[in-house]
């Protein structure tokens, strides 16, 4: 939202409805997961999509990356139990992964 904003950009923010129309610019923002904004984006649903770019590659869609924003970064954490011998990342070799 920051974003649109120093573009000059007005949507009302208070009405996080599903699709919200700009006051002053003729576009309408969609509010969806960010799983599903690669698919809307390459299926002509949206034009135009904000998302991780680890959320576009793990979606594998038809679209391309035209410009990377470079305000955020992913950060990996790994919860492991508190009783587990962890001696580094080969301790995880063979083991489930449950993610989100």
């Amino acid at each position: 939202m920051d974003l649109l904003k120093e573009t000059g950009i007005k949507i009302n923010s208070a009405r996080r409805t599903l699709l919200v129309q700009s006051s002053n610019f003729p576009i309408e923002v969609l509010y969806m997961r960010d799983d599903d904004i690669p698919e809307c984006v390459a299926s002509g649903i949206a034009d135009i999509g904000i998302v991780g770019e680890n959320e576009f590659v793990e979606r594998g869609k038809d679209a391309n990356v035209v410009k990377r924003l470079g305000f955020s970064k992913c950060r990996l954490s790994l919860a492991i139990p508190e009783a587990a011998d962890y001696n580094g990342v080969k301790w995880f070799d063979g083991k489930k992964i449950a993610t989100s």
